[in-house]
């Protein structure tokens, strides 16, 4: 049924540069050798079919589908003598596009392609869970009915019918991807019903809602630049660059302003939607999303299908494909590592994960079917399909985290010193005491780093500050790992599948052999131990053998690369870096070479006199600093500057020189 329905159709997809978007590009190329594809791609410099080759069509997911072709074009659903980049030319149409804009930014090339398409598969999404609000309103809320606008465009804009028979005027069938988490931070049954139909949500205007959420965005802009911000964020920059000078402190600083306003769109997403019941803005946004493109779609026929956390794949195109770090990957590879002490959660909860192959069945067993007809009205009726592993064959927190215990216990990741890394115990706290042990390392961290901030930068203490910078650096890390994903460890909700399950029944065996999208063939033992883990141990380049030879940390690494006889010239700063002396010593020695001693006492007396003025110099520009010195050799003598430089020169070196500066410089 799959296959024969979609054969000979046009499909438009967007987001294909995604996840679960390349899957989707590949399995239609794959197992359906008659269809054609049109992609809204954002063009980026080179434009949109470029695009489609570089970021789509060479992706890994492809390799099984190319190997096909050179072994048996035919076979693999070609023309005869036809290479896999000949085929992509002959079925694959780039049109260049963003749904974050009206009209999805079309020119009237892209809406004449965009009319002749029988099918649309909208996949685009903004799905990191710490978006700032505006950009997830932009593309999860508002971006749906943008699709479904555009479409009803393109059929108006229809001379003649279009590859699989739709007349002028016919509008397209949409395939919108949406996800589980529109129901919120519920318990229970989860339905797959309209959002606005669940007792759990909160009526509120998707339209307002849109609204504030771009009027948030003016107003942290503003908030950004009022004085009193500006300040701080010099204090932060001067704090971190010394007196480097003014372009580079202002540099610094308009850097910081913009990361303070995304800061506080992420954070204004986060508040508004566990306000309504949302862990965070992807599931809050995709929700209005949902209920926006239902109340705008005018005739569109649509199909909703909702996906739980997507990972990777169970078999198609290969066992273990993925793209891109998802929900699980950046937190199993920091606990491999040892730097996940703890993580929120409930042993005995349900992690709610689901292979992208399945999702791909479903989206186009969904497509094959057609829009839904009510049997009441006779008339396209919105449906909903949920694509979720929790209801069906549920895997365990508890059971997850002992999975992959017991994996890098027997396969450790080995350290920079060639050591296995023991992985520890979780104990299943709650998010607030995670939260709280992560702040108390972070406050004693900072702490250290402000005693060291009243100390010389150089040799013990820069190497101690390195050290602290990095540990705070893996508490930050952790903790946005914990507020980003704790939600989700703690969801509750148990997501229905009666309409998937009626879909997949109404297949016949060849359809389920060929497109898998039932949860109970997951052997989640197997998918965690042989699939999803060495899936990630590759994805995140975990060191799982230690080095052959002494292990080289990545400061000798840059030092080697420094210092290769490939490089023909290198820089460098005499002072502090090959001997302990610095402008100020530099300067006095000569000040005083020829002076008697009652001079230079006075010498003395005035540079200490200066001492603040100094001082505060340096804070506030280290080129003032230097120039302040540097003027006082004018109408020196020339050559006894010279000779006694030499002189200089050799006394420090001979007394005051760094021995292991010395030696790499003539390593």
């Amino acid at each position: 049924m799959i296959r024969e329905n979609l054969s000979g159709k046009r499909i438009a997809i967007t987001g294909s540069t995604g996840f679960l978007g390349t899957a989707l590009v590949e399995r239609f190329l794959r197992s359906v050798p008659d269809c054609e594809l049109v992609l809204l791609v954002r063009p980026g410099r080179r434009g949109a079919e470029h695009r489609v080759k570089r970021d789509i069509l060479k992706n890994d997911a492809f390799d099984r589908l190319r190997d096909a072709f050179k072994e048996d074009p035919v076979a693999a659903g070609g023309l005869d003598g036809e290479t896999f980049d000949e085929m992509c030319d002959r079925r694959v149409f780039a049109v260049k596009g963003d749904v974050g804009q009206d009209g999805l930014g079309l020119d009237d090339a892209g809406l004449a392609l965009f009319s002749t398409v029988d099918i649309a598969v909208h996949s685009a999404a903004t799905v990191s869970f710490d978006s700032a609000l505006d950009d997830a309103v932009q593309v999860n809320l508002l971006g749906p009915g943008r699709v479904a606008a555009a479409l009803r465009v393109a059929a108006e804009a229809r001379t003649e019918p279009t590859p699989g028979g739709l007349a002028p005027g016919e509008k397209a069938y949409l395939v919108a991807v949406s996800t589980c988490y529109v129901a919120g931070s519920r318990r229970g049954n989860a339905p797959e019903q309209m959002v606005q139909d669940s007792p759990f949500f909160v009526e509120v205007d998707w339209r307002a809602e849109a609204h504030n959420a771009f009027q948030a965005r003016k107003d942290a802009e503003q908030a950004s630049r009022t004085p009193q911000r500006l300040k701080a964020l010099e204090a932060d920059a001067i704090k971190t660059l010394g007196a480097a000078g003014t372009p580079a402190i202002a540099e610094r600083v308009e850097s910081l302003r913009q990361k303070w306003v995304g800061e506080q769109m992420t954070q204004s997403g986060r508040v508004r939607a566990a306000s309504l019941g949302f862990p965070d803005a992807y599931a809050f946004t995709k929700a209005l999303g949902e209920r926006s493109l239902v109340e705008t779609r005018d005739g569109v026929p649509v199909a909703i299908v909702r996906p739980s956390i997507i990972e990777s794949a169970l078999a198609e195109p290969v066992p273990g494909w993925i793209r891109g770090f998802r929900m699980a990957e950046p937190v199993i590879a920091a606990y491999a590592r040892g730097l996940l002490k703890e993580f929120p959660g409930v042993p005995e909860g349900v992690i709610d994960v689901i292979p992208v192959d399945l999702v791909v069945a479903s989206i186009l067993a969904t497509a094959a079917r057609g829009p839904h007809i009510s049997e009441e009205s006779g008339e396209h009726e919105p449906d909903i399909i949920q694509i979720a592993s929790g209801s069906a064959n549920p895997f365990k927190y508890g059971q997850m985290v002992d999975l992959v215990q017991a994996y890098f216990t027997k396969n450790p990741v080995y350290d920079e010193k060639n050591q296995p890394i023991s992985v520890p115990d979780w104990t299943f706290p709650g998010r607030g005491r995670v939260t709280r042990q992560l702040n108390r390392a972070k406050f004693a961290l900072t702490a250290g780093e402000r005693i060291l901030d009243a100390l010389p930068l150089r040799g013990k203490q820069a190497e101690i500050g390195a050290d602290l910078e990095q540990q705070k650096e893996q508490l930050d890390r952790a903790g946005g790992y914990v507020e980003l994903y704790g939600a989700y460890t703690e969801c509750e909700a148990t997501y229905q599948l009666d309409r998937m399950y009626a879909l997949w029944n109404s297949l016949d065996e060849a359809d389920q052999r060929d497109f898998n999208m039932d949860p109970l063939s997951i052997d989640w033992p197997h998918y965690a131990h042989d699939i999803q883990l060495p899936s990630t141990v590759k994805m995140a380049r975990l060191k799982m053998q230690p080095s052959k030879g002494p292990s080289v940390d990545r400061n000798e690494r840059i030092r080697k690369n420094v210092l290769s006889e490939d490089r023909h010239l290198a820089v460098f700063d005499l002072e502090n870096t090959l001997i302990a002396s610095n402008v100020v010593a530099s300067y006095s020695w000569l000040a005083t070479r020829h002076l008697d001693t009652p001079d230079r006492v006075r010498f003395v007396a005035k540079t200490l006199r200066e001492a603040p003025t100094l001082w505060n110099l340096d804070r506030a520009d280290r080129s003032d600093f230097l120039r302040y010195f540097y003027r006082r050799f004018e109408d020196a003598p020339i050559e006894r500057l010279e000779r006694d430089s030499l002189e200089m020169m050799s006394d420090l070196l001979m007394t005051k020189s760094f021995p292991a500066g010395i030696r790499r410089v003539r390593a």
